[in-house]
């Protein structure tokens, strides 16, 4: 991977942009296959286990939609559906009350306005019910192929601690992570750093000691993270 810095930058913005590109290189040589663990056929498949998906696990999302999916395909069938009977077919998933009232209204505003093809612009998507800024990017970044940097718990708790952001909340940390990572390479990071986070970078004991990137890490061994990549 190129070093991501130019001859006119100050010492201090050359040394954590050749950081960053050091941490993305490990990532991408440790985690060459990392992708989405949803499963699904289609972009509107993709936006429904993306919605299911909060506070549920992708292996539940994956056993319900195995299911689900047999059954109803395309946003018509969903826009059919009444809550109470979607409700029973995702009753696995966390808050499935309000996942399926969503997952039926923005089914219904695909079928009428979109002629039930899933928009490809984040506005567009987060316009839908039940769909926030995560959900729209997944979308964007796995079924379309775009730059986008989805901050799921895994990337907010990676980034921090390899002090890539230092942000509050997943939308200012995504604006801090897209300023210090190229464009090219935010597909793939975005899954390297899930891939990373579920593995040894994990939220209870990270694995430290057989983390690649730990040399590289201002929070190994529980020392407290830098303010800034």
């Amino acid at each position: 991977m190129p070093a991501l810095h130019g001859t006119t930058q100050p010492q201090e913005e050359q040394d954590r942009a050749a950081r960053v590109s050091e941490i993305l290189a490990i990532l991408s040589q440790t985690y060459p296959d990392a992708g989405t663990a949803l499963r699904f056929e289609t972009p509107f498949q993709l936006l429904v286990a993306a919605m299911l998906s909060a506070q549920t696990t992708d292996r539940q999302v994956n056993i319900i939609t195995g299911r689900l999916f047999q059954r109803y395909r395309e946003p018509a069938d969903f826009a059919r559906l009444q809550p109470e009977e979607l409700g029973r077919e995702i009753r696995g998933c966390g808050l499935y009350r309000n996942k399926s009232k969503n997952i039926i209204a923005a089914s219904r505003i695909l079928v009428e306005k979109y002629n039930s093809q899933v928009p490809q612009s984040l506005e567009e998507l987060e316009s839908l019910p039940g769909v926030g800024r995560k959900t729209a990017n997944v979308v964007l970044n796995v079924a379309f192929g775009r730059p986008t940097l989805p901050v799921d718990t895994h990337v907010f708790r990676v980034s921090h601690r390899l002090g890539l952001a230092r942000g509050k909340t997943p939308e200012k940390t995504e604006e801090e992570l897209l300023a210090i990572i190229p464009e090219y390479a935010r597909r793939a990071a975005h899954h390297q750093l899930i891939a990373h986070g579920r593995t040894i970078c994990t939220a209870r004991r990270p694995r430290c000691n057989i983390c690649p990137v730990a040399h590289l890490c201002p929070s190994r061994d529980g020392q407290e993270p830098v303010t800034s990549a």
